[in-house]
């Protein structure tokens, strides 16, 4: 499929590294850019596609953000690489549609195609509700999938109709055909958060987890953004200290820190195959400092991918330790797995073999060692619960 009409090309000058002479490799000379607007450099032999997209008719209180995807890689382009050969394109920001339905029509068909050739997209947005266009790409495939979004809030709006930053998941929730199959938020903070909106969590099934929770240990967040396909994030997530550039901006969050973290664990993830980051206001920017961050997330990914385990089960019965749990008045004993490789944990539903067979990509479910002991201790864990109700 030829989307170079959707592409503008970058300015390379405004990216690229100024470390003529100095012998050291940046990552702008590994990066393949769209520069030049009839050599569309394509995507075929990479890895990972950057796609800006320069979008924020839907963004609420945070004009400015369309200007971050060349903010960012102006930071990213300076990095140098870590121990690893980077194969990326950078395919330039899709074009404004001259209705905002035309550049998610846009996103979507970019990120289809990308997916469909096994490249992960990295959105560079633009406001967080390009996330509904990157969902819709995985309707052409047919392939039911798990989100993770990293926000401080759950953005389900206040209205079926709306469609904007703080209203894109109710709308991936109500979109027929529904290719949802689990939706989980990190970083919640409880006054942001309607208690209505909490009750819908509970009874959709859908995971939460509060910020503080998170970072009382920061290695929590690991299984939950392990078991995503598609992770959205919302630099709001982060505390004001750390990424002033957003319009929304608060107090408490995430350290900068902690999030580079949370995103490396995304990159080492075998299942995850798309990624956004939203939401940066280089207006609100304090000496490009959240620019800079972002930039700097996105090299954890890259790296964490280029150190992906290629450990989740089943590719050999060998490769992983088997432990069997039994639970009192609980009819079906629990199935735990360990990875010899990386000492990551998932743990079985218990499926007939048509439902396997449907529900593949979900039944074995990323775990912790201390779902294992919960369950030693004669209590189902509360992961493996909920996916039981959801599967069953």
């Amino acid at each position: 499929m030829d989307f170079s009409e959707f592409f503008d090309p970058i300015e390379p000058m405004d990216f690229q590294v100024a470390a003529e002479g100095s012998g050291h490799t940046r990552m702008g000379e590994l990066i393949k850019p769209f520069i030049e607007a009839n050599d569309f450099p394509g995507y075929q032999g990479f890895d990972i596609a950057l796609i800006g997209v320069k979008e924020e008719r839907n963004a609420i209180h945070n004009e400015g953000c369309a200007m971050a995807p060349d903010a960012i890689r102006k930071y990213l382009y300076q990095l140098y690489p870590g121990s690893f050969d980077p194969k990326i394109v950078d395919l330039g920001n899709i074009k404004p549609g001259f209705n905002i339905t035309d550049t998610y029509f846009a996103v979507s068909a970019v990120v289809g195609e990308l997916l469909e050739n096994n490249i992960i997209p990295l959105i560079i947005g633009g406001s967080q509700d390009i996330s509904y266009a990157n969902y819709q790409a995985y309707q052409n495939l047919g392939q039911i999938i798990n989100i993770v979004s990293i926000d401080n809030q759950f953005d389900l709006g206040h209205s079926e109709n709306e469609l904007n930053s703080h209203a894109f998941l109710s709308n991936i929730i109500l979109h027929q055909p529904n290719y949802l199959f689990n939706y989980a938020n990190i970083g919640y903070q409880t006054y942001f958060t309607d208690q209505e909106a909490l009750k819908l969590m509970k009874s959709l099934m859908f995971d939460t987890y509060r910020v503080g929770m998170i970072r009382q240990n920061i290695e929590d967040a690991e299984p939950v953004v392990r078991n995503a396909d598609m992770l959205t994030v919302d630099v709001s997530a982060i505390r004001q200290s750390d990424a002033p550039g957003n319009g929304n901006a608060t107090p408490n969050g995430f350290y900068g820190e902690e999030m580079c973290q949370i995103i490396r664990y995304a990159g080492l993830s075998d299942k995850l195959t798309s990624i956004g980051f939203y939401e940066t206001n280089p207006t609100y920017d304090n000496h490009g400092q959240t620019s800079h961050l972002v930039a700097q997330m996105i090299w954890f990914f890259i790296e964490g991918f280029y150190n992906r385990p290629h450990d989740f089960p089943f590719k050999n019965d060998d490769d992983y330790l088997k432990y069997r749990v039994s639970i009192s008045d609980h009819r079906d004993e629990i199935s735990f797995y360990k990875s010899k490789k990386t000492d990551r944990w998932w743990m079985e539903i218990p499926l007939q073999l048509e439902q396997k067979i449907k529900y593949q990509r979900h039944y074995l479910v990323p775990c912790s060692y201390q779902d294992y002991q919960i369950a030693c201790n004669n209590d189902i864990p509360d992961r493996w619960w909920m996916m039981y109700q959801k599967l069953m």
